[in-house]
Parts: structure tokens; sequence; C-alpha cells
């Protein structure tokens, strides 16, 4: 199934591609996260809530970033199972300069199965396109005003073991 869409978002395409790398960022903007841990640069283990239609469900899986060409382009492929189904997608994500903002454009080629996948492209193409407009709205936030303070809803990051963070979180070099 594919999905193709574009958002625009308000900073420049380098603050947005920085973004889309931060673990915080993505724990903080992706929908139904749950739990997001970072393995290494460009890997991460997470948990999220997701259905379509009745079919709802807790999907545990990985996403990892490769081909960076900072900052006009990245692939990012997700996997995930859980009891609803099973998920596995990869998203070309390019990003352009528009009127001191950045026109992201993304491609994504994903295989759904088990009981999710017999819902329909059509709906489920919906759904994706709705949390990815929550995810980039997320963002733009994000970059506008700072990560949200967690709360019962949001589980922050968990650094990999070799991750050096100081007092407030943020990585040190």
């Amino acid at each position: 199934m594919r999905i193709a869409g574009t958002a625009q978002l308000q900073a420049p395409p380098e603050v947005v591609y920085d973004s889309l790398q931060d673990g915080r960022v993505l724990a903080a903007t992706i929908p139904g996260v749950q739990t997001l841990e970072q393995v290494d640069d460009n890997h991460y283990k997470l948990s999220i809530v997701a259905g379509v239609a009745s079919i709802k469900g807790t999907y545990d899986g990985e996403v990892v970033l490769s081909q960076q060409n900072r900052p006009q382009s990245f692939v990012m492929t997700a996997s995930g199972s859980g009891a609803p189904g099973t998920v596995k997608a990869d998203v070309t994500v390019h990003l352009e300069e528009c009127d001191g903002g950045t026109v992201l454009r993304y491609d994504a080629d994903a295989v759904v199965g088990g009981m999710v996948g017999g819902v329909g492209q059509r709906m489920i193409t919906g759904v994706a396109k709705k949390m990815a407009g929550v995810f980039f709205n997320g963002i733009d936030g994000v970059i506008a005003n700072g990560i949200p303070e967690p709360t019962g809803d949001t589980v922050a990051v968990e650094a990999a073991p070799t991750a050096r963070t100081d007092d407030a979180g943020a990585p040190q070099t």
C-alpha cells in the first residue's frame, strides 16, 4: 500500500531535519506513543497504541533512520507487531525550503497484515494520513514552543546505555 503526502512547516529545513532525528521530539509528537527507547543514533524501539475502525491495540516495534542527506532527505523504516496485526513501512522524506519554512514530502510503501490489514486500504490510508497530520502539527509546535513537560500520557525517551546526557536530558558531546 502506498501513502504519500505533504506538510508545510514553519521552520527552515535544517531545523525540521534535526527535529525529525531527535528521539525526545519524536516521543512528544508521534500519536499514541507509549515508550520510545533510543538504541543508537539512528535506531529506536517503541511501543505505540493505534487502531483502525474497531481494531485497536498496542504495537511493539522499531524505527531505523537511513540514507540521511541533511537537510534534504532521509528514509525511515518502521516495523511493528501486536495483537491486531503487523505493520512494515519504508518512508522516504524530502524537505525543501519554501518562503522561510519547509515543505515536507513523504512517500511511504507499507505492508499491513493480520486483522488490521483486513480493514481495507482506503480506511487504513485515511487513518495514516490523519496520524501524519497530527504528527507534523506536533513537530511544528515543538519547534516553536519546545518539548512539552511530560504528563501522565507522555513517556520520555529512555536513552541508550552509551548515550550521555546533561541534567536536562540533552545529549552531551
